[in-house]
């Protein structure tokens, strides 16, 4: 896995999340307490999860409702054992990285 910057800093607002394009991957990155960053594809039914409504740790997919924790990518409802990649995060001078 490589460093790779992502986004400029301030890209993200407080409390909210963005999708970004990096390698090939959609990423969604929130900014919560610290910068959290994991594939943005619902696995329901591939939605993007990025703009979901942020509670805490927990986002909720925009179009049926699904909940990931931000910080493991695990499914907290509905299926057990259901997981999206996360990945290292970093917030330096110069902008948002991520180790992908």
């Amino acid at each position: 896995m490589t460093w790779k910057k992502i986004a400029d800093k301030g890209a993200v607002a407080a409390g909210k999340g963005k999708a970004f394009k990096i390698d090939g991957k959609q990423v969604a990155i929130f900014n919560q307490d610290g910068y959290h960053a994991m594939d943005d594809l619902c696995v329901h039914q591939d939605g993007s999860i990025a703009p979901g409504k942020l509670e805490g740790n927990i986002v909720e997919c925009p179009l049926h409702f699904w909940h990931y924790n931000i910080k493991t990518g695990e499914l907290t409802d509905y299926l057990k054992d259901v997981k999206l990649e996360t990945y290292p995060v970093e917030a330096r001078d110069d902008g948002i990285y991520i180790d992908i």
